[in-house]
């Protein structure tokens, strides 16, 4: 019984710092805007730009650093990338999150 617990316990520690890290890769506002625009589907730079204000160059980082959380894909067409949640928890997330304190 004893080794369950602690199998349970180091379970939940991991997604205790899971859920951490996606926590702190949103806590910026121009990233969570970011994230609300994109949980409507996916978006170029330039359509991000649009929306959100902001220079390219400061959207651009905060995608890349999104990705590298593993927050969002990214795929090249042409000239333009497209980003888009990678994970429906975080759609649902930022929905959540919308819901609560948007309305």
């Amino acid at each position: 019984m004893k080794s369950q617990e602690s199998n349970s316990l180091v379970e939940m520690n991991e997604q205790c710092k899971s859920v951490a890290a996606i926590l702190k890769a949103i806590s910026h506002p121009q990233r969570l805007m970011l994230l609300c625009h994109l949980a409507e589907g996916e978006k170029s730079v330039g359509e991000l730009e649009g929306l959100c204000g902001g220079s390219q160059s400061s959207i651009s980082q905060f995608l890349k650093l999104m990705k590298l959380e593993n927050l969002l894909v990214s795929e090249k067409r042409g000239l333009y990338v497209y980003y888009r949640i990678h994970d429906s928890k975080i759609k649902k997330l930022v929905f959540s999150l919308h819901k609560i304190f948007c309305r």
